[in-house]
């Protein structure tokens, strides 16, 4: 059974058609929206500020979502992967975006729509990505602009992939 803890009288919210890992945490102020996965590892500490996110929202394998007490609430869009071991503190991310395995996206960061950050970058306090580009590296700067195939091929594909992978989860055994 997943962690879903109310905290400070406020319980999270789930849309609908939500798979949440057995082993996930989701704890207080969290709201999501339709179609989202939580995967194996995943938590999300809506304790000392909420997390919101929107539909179709992957939060995949060991992903920690935080944010700074009264400061920094983290905000996440629409059709937004989030890979592998991702941190995700104290943000803005807007509909369309693939965050990379192991990448950190700290407090203050605003991720304009249709844009990827690459596997391992750091994206560091107050960064503003530019709607539309590829960031890269530590700390994270812009390499290169996404073509419509790149959005199509890899950020809508990824998100796709990972609504039905959670279906093959809600299946009985």
């Amino acid at each position: 059974m997943p962690i879903i803890k109310k905290l400070n009288g406020i319980k999270p919210k789930f849309g609908k058609n939500c798979f949440i890992a057995d082993n996930a945490a989701i704890i207080g102020d969290i709201e999501m929206g339709d179609d989202c996965s939580i995967w194996f590892s995943a938590v999300l500490r809506g304790d000392v500020n909420y997390i919101k996110m929107g539909n179709k929202v992957n939060v995949q394998d060991g992903v920690v979502i935080h944010g700074t007490y009264k400061k920094a609430p983290t905000n996440i869009g629409n059709n937004v992967s989030i890979a592998h071991n991702a941190t995700v503190h104290g943000c803005t991310i807007k509909d369309n975006v693939l965050i990379g395995m192991n990448a950190v996206i700290l407090d203050g960061v605003v991720i304009e729509s249709n844009s990827i950050i690459a596997a391992g970058s750091v994206v560091t306090k107050g960064t503003k990505v530019e709607t539309g580009s590829v960031y890269a590296g530590i700390p994270a700067v812009k390499i290169k602009n996404i073509s419509p195939e790149l959005v199509e091929g890899e950020i809508k594909r990824i998100a796709d992939s990972y609504m039905m992978y959670a279906s093959w989860y809600k299946e009985d055994i």
